[in-house]
């Protein structure tokens, strides 16, 4: 065979091989993406392969890429704009005196907001040596802890907490619920071991309060606090005025402005207040009646 012949033969060779390996290319990435698999043989349809399954895979990890994005951009849309279900239990678990107007979207959760029930053990962790003190003779049994709502002097709905005796527990929660409904003002309704059990800072600070073991003062007698069966409420507006080693005491002694119940004071309570009013209906004592002091912020039962 000549040298010409040789030549001309693999140039022609050559020339098929690359053509094949071109026709080859296009038509396996066509297949693939079809997902119809065909078969042939040769380095350039090999090649091919190889090249078409690589783009196949940057394609789905493409794809993946975007449904993930997709899904991102999805998740944190729908936390931007679906409302967050929130329940009573969600709103009473908020630290008392948390504002929770955008949470009471029905009247089934409202009224779920008030509630009471026997000492939790983290109540009590607040409580031990505050106003639950270390001689304190009242059982736990006979003490309830009680949730309810109230409206602030900002006009917003607030979360509040009372620790009263058991067998008030169910008139306190009702009082309180009528007084919420019906925008009664209250300044603040935190434990009292918020203030160390501190009677004088939590009247200062206008705290509504009940539960404290402890004496009246300047006696050496167990007040009704002590038992769980009195409620102070709005107490800076509303001061006990006495005569102590015939002195006048008003406390707490920032609200001696407010001893002379002439004022007009919204926040007075006085025979025609609606608290005055839903309390001794129940048999509740008004500290404003007493002869011997006035303690306008006192309410108590004796069982």
């Amino acid at each position: 065979m000549s040298k010409v012949r040789v030549l001309v033969i693999t140039l022609l060779s050559a020339s098929f091989l690359m053509l094949a390996g071109c026709v080859w290319s296009e038509t396996s990435v066509r297949t693939v993406k079809s997902k119809e698999a065909n078969q042939s043989s040769g380095v350039s349809a090999i090649l091919s392969d190889q090249t078409a399954a690589a783009m196949l895979e940057s394609d789905m990890i493409e794809s993946d890429t975007v449904n993930i994005q997709s899904a991102a951009e999805t998740t944190e849309l729908s936390a931007i704009t679906t409302p967050i279900p929130v329940s009573a239990a969600d709103i009473s678990s908020l630290p008392a005196g948390s504002i929770v107007d955008d949470f009471l979207v029905s009247q089934e959760i409202i009224d779920g907001c008030f509630y009471y029930e026997e000492i939790p053990n983290d109540v009590f962790v607040r409580m031990d040596g505050n106003s639950y003190k270390e001689d304190c003779t009242v059982p736990l049994s006979d003490l309830r802890y009680v949730r309810v709502l109230y409206c602030g002097f900002d006009s917003s709905s607030h979360t509040g907490e009372l620790v009263v005796g058991k067998s008030i527990a169910e008139d306190i929660t009702e009082v309180f619920r009528t007084l919420y409904a019906a925008r009664y003002p209250i300044g603040k309704m935190v434990l009292v071991d918020e203030y160390g059990g501190d009677d004088n800072a939590s009247m200062l600070d206008n705290n509504t309060s009940a539960f404290n073991y402890r004496i009246v003062n300047g006696t050496t007698t167990l007040s009704r606090h002590s038992q769980g069966m009195a409620i102070d409420i709005n107490p800076l507006f509303n001061p006990w005025v006495y005569t102590l080693d015939g002195k006048n005491v008003i406390d707490p002694p920032a609200g001696s402005q407010y001893a002379d119940r002439s004022l007009d004071n919204l926040y007075y309570i006085d025979h025609e207040d609606l608290c005055y009013r839903l309390l001794t209906d129940l048999g509740f004592e008004w500290g404003g009646d007493w002869s011997s002091s006035k303690d306008y912020q006192h309410f108590s039962k004796d069982s």
